[in-house]
C-alpha cells in the first residue's frame, strides 16, 4: 500500500507576491502544519477561526463566515498553504500598521510632555503622569516603577525608555 501523505515544501518564490517576510512565512507554515495532521497539504476551513485566534484576531461569526466564503471559493471545505498564507498576510499587515499607529501616538504623547523639545522628561514629571494614570499607586510603587523605567539612572526618561515603559 502506497503512502498517501505528502510533505508540502515552502516555496518562497510562489509566495513572494504576498509581501510576507521569510521568518513570518516559516511561522505560518509551522502553524499550518500543526493543523494539517494528515499531512495532505490542506486543512479544513473550519480551522480558520481557531488559527486566527492564535494570531491574535478574534472574529465574530459573521466575519468568520465571510472570510471562509472568500478563502474557500470552490466550496470544497479545505484550503492549501498558499490560500492560508494569503489569508494570514492580510492580518499580519494590519498588525504592522497598528503597531506603527500606536508608536506615532506614543511619540505625540511624549512630545506633549517634553514641552521644551529636549528629548527627555524628568522622572518627577513621569511620577506625576503615573500618579494620574493610577491614583492608587503608593510612593514606594512609584519609586520602584521609576527605577525600572529610568534604566540609566539619569533622572530623566528619554523617548526609548518612555516607549519601553508604554509598550511593556
Amino acid at each position: 500500500m502506497a503512502d498517501t501523505k505528502t510533505e508540502v515544501v515552502l516555496d518562497y518564490e510562489a509566495l513572494k507576491h504576498l509581501d510576507i517576510a521569510k521568518d513570518q512565512l516559516k511561522m505560518l507554515k509551522q502553524i499550518f502544519d500543526s493543523f494539517d495532521l494528515e499531512k495532505k497539504g490542506e486543512i479544513g476551513v473550519e480551522m480558520i477561526g481557531q488559527i486566527l485566534d492564535m494570531l491574535g484576531h478574534q472574529l465574530n461569526p459573521e466575519e468568520l463566515a465571510k472570510i471562509i466564503k472568500e478563502i474557500d471559493e470552490d466550496g470544497n471545505g479545505v484550503m492549501s498553504f498558499e490560500e492560508f498564507a494569503h489569508l494570514a498576510a492580510r492580518f499580519l499587515v494590519e498588525e504592522e500598521e497598528d503597531v506603527e499607529a500606536i508608536l506615532r501616538e506614543l511619540k505625540d504623547a511624549f512630545r506633549l510632555y517634553d514641552k521644551e523639545g529636549l528629548g527627555y522628561i524628568t522622572v518627577d514629571l513621569l511620577r506625576d503622569i503615573l500618579k494620574e494614570l493610577d491614583d492608587k499607586l503608593t510612593p514606594a510603587d512609584l519609586n520602584e516603577m521609576i527605577k525600572e523605567i529610568d534604566t540609566d539612572n539619569s533622572g530623566t526618561v528619554d523617548w526609548e525608555e518612555f516607549k519601553a515603559m508604554m509598550i511593556g
